[in-house]
């Protein structure tokens, strides 16, 4: 890719952005800037405000806390903070959450003479096969070569849809259809991924079992199953959330926190709701990085996730 094909691509993304994240700036920006206009100092009242600005935005009540008291932190050492400072402070701060996600920049993580392999869990709904068709557009945009894994067998249309993406994008897909056992699809996926000299493989699971063990037991199978042709891998289990469902995505990361291994989330559906602020308080409570994000319907909106772009976006 070119330098001006890159710098029209980042320009774009921030475009997208902006305009995914109008409704998240309406419910906090607004609030936020009511809460602090026209004043000379920042007192209770102004952080009263402001802490009721971040939990409608769905940060979080864990991470709001942490924030407003590292605002009143600042307010004790600077009695005359004024809210220009305030808005800059509370910009470093949101900053300082999101840092373990600067760390997750790279398409893919270099992994020697390997492919990458990545698993991708999440509840049913949430945008999951959808989200897996996307990745393979970016990577293939990026100048990779990926196969699908259609490992999650236990719903007819998870299976159909990842066959769609895969002629959609035209990447390879290894699918024995409904009812069959996922660890031999993810088995042939990285197998041919091998053989093949693929630069990744992308392997769709169950969203659901009949309970959690059920899950975690299939998970490792499958995971066993790959390391047997790649020792490190998985490289990445990617946990799907949808951004819309706000504090009930807290607690689908803790529950699949439970059965596997989640290294990096990617959060669906920012483009209509007001609960962008998830990301903060997901990659706050939990440490895990923020990967990608969705930001609409068409195959090329996903985009990687970008920090700085994100608190830019959020302030502007």
């Amino acid at each position: 890719m070119g330098f001006f094909n890159i710098f029209s691509s980042k320009k774009k993304d921030k475009e997208d952005l902006n305009k995914s994240l109008n409704k998240t700036k309406e419910s906090f920006i607004s609030k936020f800037s009511k809460a602090v206009v026209g004043k000379d100092t920042i007192d209770e009242e102004v952080l009263d405000n402001i802490e009721e600005s971040l939990i409608s935005a769905d940060i979080g009540i864990e991470t709001t806390i942490k924030i407003i008291n590292r605002l009143e932190e600042r307010v004790r050492k600077d009695k005359y903070l004024n809210s220009s400072d305030l808005n800059k402070i509370l910009k470093e701060e949101i900053s300082q959450l999101l840092d373990i996600s600067n760390s997750k920049q790279n398409i893919i993580p270099e992994t020697g003479k390997y492919p990458y392999v990545m698993l991708v869990v999440g509840v049913n709904g949430v945008g999951k096969t959808t989200t897996i068709g996307k990745l393979a557009t970016l990577f293939k945009k990026h100048g990779k070569s990926v196969i699908l894994g259609a490992a999650d067998t236990f719903r007819a249309a998870a299976v159909d849809q990842i066959e769609l993406w895969g002629k959609r994008v035209d990447v390879p897909v290894i699918s024995h259809g409904m009812n069959t056992d996922p660890a031999s699809v993810a088995y042939d996926a990285v197998k041919k991924a091998v053989d093949e000299n693929y630069d990744a493989v992308i392997i769709d699971t169950a969203g659901r079992l009949h309970n959690k063990v059920g899950l975690m037991n299939e998970l490792g199978k499958i995971k066993r199953i790959i390391q047997k042709f790649i020792p490190e891998a998985p490289h990445d289990i990617l946990l799907v959330l949808d951004g819309s469902t706000g504090q009930n995505a807290f607690i689908q990361v803790k529950e699949f926190k439970k059965v596997t291994d989640v290294s990096a989330i990617a959060v669906t559906k920012l483009d209509g709701t007001a609960k962008g602020g998830i990301i903060i308080g997901i990659c706050s409570e939990f440490n895990i990085p923020i990967k990608y994000i969705g930001l609409g319907e068409k195959p090329e909106d996903l985009q990687i996730f970008n920090t700085t772009n994100f608190i830019e976006t959020l302030f502007d």
